[in-house]
């Protein structure tokens, strides 16, 4: 390659120089002086201009002699500057071992320059801590103790009122770590419920369809509970070929009974319904008067065997005994009607084996407008019984664990101003669900961390509809495995809880959260079309949580360079309730002419940070990766102090 199709390439990889110094870096790599590069020396010319001037400082500051860093050097290291703490010794020689490129530097338990970076590049050295990446947390705590990765209308992939409807929504929200999925069911056509939004274009498919796609996709990606949330405007008719659907095509995964057939004293955990869908809707009964009807029925049936059993005896008997007081013309049935006083018992058999008349009870008509629940689909809900909220106090009153109910985004917003302290000690008992607004027609979203604060634990989302909202979302539930499911904060989890989400006050201590944003690594093009629009970068660093600790810093911006651009500035937060605060670290193309333009992002909780010289693995705004653009920072955490709050 010549200089000029260098030059080009560079362009095409948005590395944008001066000439000089990119012509000196070419004539330092033409070792044949062919005014060319040849394979051996474009990759030396690509070494130099990669290089990281600012991890080669931080080597060297801890390596005596600039070349490697020893085992007790690599120690120091990970103590002081990563606050890995006494396992830093053993954590040393794993990462070696792992990230040092040459064998003899493995023998001798040390780091080369290249592979301390390959370790600061790597997982290890990631911003997220990698041991929160798996399944971490207790799963053996009641369903209303977690937050649920939930989807609203989940089976539409566009807009509220003309969108299509379609099982790849239900594919997609699954397959993110969705654990309660919505279904709204008409009556449809040829006797088949049929899933739209009610009233709207949106297009409409079959019920059982939607079943079955939730059978197949349901545990793809995490094995714990899926939640079915039932909308059901069907007739008595087609509910039951509803509740056959449901019984039939999900059979063993559906969770039809309580565990043990016992009454629960509180909601099962996640880990006792591995691999089990649950129903969610509205119940004609009680849990309780359920589990008492299924008693009697068992106690009646072992009663109507005893009774057959006796009677079909004395009929033995009682024929033997006619047989020679009536003539044998006679009919069986005759027989029995002639002799009632001689022996009841007969007469007690034919009205008990008589099939009852088929009476319409007004109780159950069967018009297909009236708001009546099927028994056979009301049997199928067991711990997720939907009911009216009217007010905190009745729902302790009246109300039980295993009934729940919906607010929407503006009541839930509401009732956290005016009774939040009630509304978290609620949702320490009782599962919330909170749902958009019907006025977000373009299936926009809300910010989750509102509600979350309060501890309501299923906040659907308009999941097909990426942006900030969901940046948050998904910044959640990335710990944990991504299983759907995570533990809410203790203070979020105790029913005599004093913590109020807009004034919180009690036992919290401020942190002091200071990030040095060092540099980036090859950030994209904003427009990919456009072969010299180099970006102008910078980085705005955004911490949601509670109030008073949700705020936004950025720095300047650097110009013309999204390859290797360079910050070095500090930005310092102060957070009060760190337990509930996400950081979302946002890429920006600097424009004066207009908003500056989207390149990438990345957000986590807080407590999945690590400290320390940290990369951070930028993520496109669908939430793909960005490799290898990222963006290398300094994370350090500590108390308040005095001079702090003065």
């Amino acid at each position: 390659m010549n200089f000029q199709e260098v030059q080009r390439l560079l362009h095409l990889m948005n590395v944008e120089m001066e000439q000089e110094y990119a012509f000196q870096l070419f004539q330092a790599a033409d070792g044949s002086h062919s005014d060319t590069l040849e394979a051996k020396e474009f990759t030396e010319f690509y070494k130099a201009l990669t290089k990281r001037p600012e991890v080669q400082e931080l080597f060297e500051n801890f390596s005596a002699d600039g070349q490697k860093l020893t085992l007790l050097e690599f120690v120091d290291f990970l103590r002081e500057e990563q606050k890995e703490g006494d396992h830093a010794p053993d954590l040393a020689l794993e990462l070696i071992d792992c990230y040092e490129p040459s064998d003899s530097g493995k023998l001798r338990h040390v780091l080369s320059m290249d592979g301390f970076l390959s370790y600061l590049c790597s997982k290890d050295g990631d911003i997220f801590k990698p041991t929160y990446l798996p399944i971490y947390q207790d799963m053996t705590q009641p369903l209303n103790h977690y937050y649920i990765n939930s989807s609203h209308n989940t089976y539409l992939v566009g807009d509220q009122l003309c969108g299509q409807s379609s099982v790849e929504g239900y594919i997609r929200a699954l397959k993110r770590g969705c654990r309660c999925v919505e279904v709204d069911i008409w009556d449809g056509p040829n006797g088949e419920p049929i899933v739209y939004h009610g009233h709207t274009l949106t297009s409409r498919i079959p019920f059982k369809e939607v079943v079955a796609t939730v059978a197949q996709y349901a545990f793809q990606t995490s094995d714990y509970p899926v939640i079915l949330s039932l909308e059901n405007h069907c007739s008595w008719e087609q509910q039951e070929i509803m509740a056959q659907h449901l019984t039939e095509i999900l059979g063993e995964q559906l969770q039809s009974t309580t565990l043990d057939g016992l009454l629960p004293t509180q909601l099962p955990s996640p880990e006792e319904l591995r691999r089990k869908i649950l129903v969610k809707g509205k119940k004609l009964k009680t849990l309780e008067e359920d589990l008492e009807e299924e008693e009697e029925e068992e106690e009646l049936e072992s009663e109507l065997v005893g009774e057959q059993e006796t009677e079909l005896e004395l009929e033995t008997q009682f024929e033997s005994e006619t047989q020679e007081l009536s003539p044998r013309s006679m009919d069986k049935k005759e027989k029995v009607v002639m002799c009632p006083l001689l022996c009841p018992p007969i007469c007690c058999q034919i009205m008990i084996q008589a099939p009852l008349p088929k009476l319409k009870s007004p109780l159950f008509p069967k018009q297909k407008s009236a708001p009546i629940i099927c028994p056979s689909l009301s049997a199928l809900v067991v711990y997720m019984k939907t009911v009216s909220f009217h007010s905190f106090t009745h729902s302790k009153e009246h109300y039980r664990f295993y009934e729940l109910s919906s607010f929407s985004e503006a009541k839930a917003k509401r009732l956290i101003k005016e009774a939040g302290n009630e509304f978290v000690q609620h949702n320490a008992w009782q599962l919330s669900r909170v749902y958009p607004s019907g006025l977000r027609t373009d299936s926009s979203n809300y910010n989750p961390l509102e509600l979350w604060n309060a501890g309501c634990q299923m906040v659907a989302m308009n999941v097909q509809t990426a942006g900030l909202e969901m940046d948050i979302y998904d910044g959640l539930f990335r710990q944990n495995g991504g299983c759907g499911y995570v533990l809410k904060p203790e203070f979020l989890r105790d029913t005599l809880s004093s913590f109020h989400p807009e004034r919180p006050i009690g036992p919290f201590k401020a942190k002091i959260l200071l990030i040095q944003v060092i540099s980036g690594q090859q950030l994209p093009k904003v427009d990919q079309t456009k072969e010299k629009a180099i970006i102008d970068p910078l980085v705005r660093v955004e911490i949601f949580g509670i109030r008073p600790d949700t705020s936004r810093q950025e720095t300047s911006y650097v110009e013309n360079n999204g390859f290797n651009p360079h910050w070095g500035q500090t930005l310092c937060f102060r957070v009060l309730v760190p337990e509930l605060a996400l950081l979302r670290f946002v890429v920006k193309d600097y424009n004066w002419k207009s908003r500056n333009d989207f390149v990438g992002q990345y957000t986590l909780p807080w407590t999945c940070m690590q400290q320390g010289y940290r990369h951070i693995h930028l993520l496109s705004k669908d939430g793909t990766s960005l490799h290898p653009a990222s963006i290398f920072v300094y994370i350090c955490i500590r108390e308040e102090l005095e001079e702090d709050e003065s």
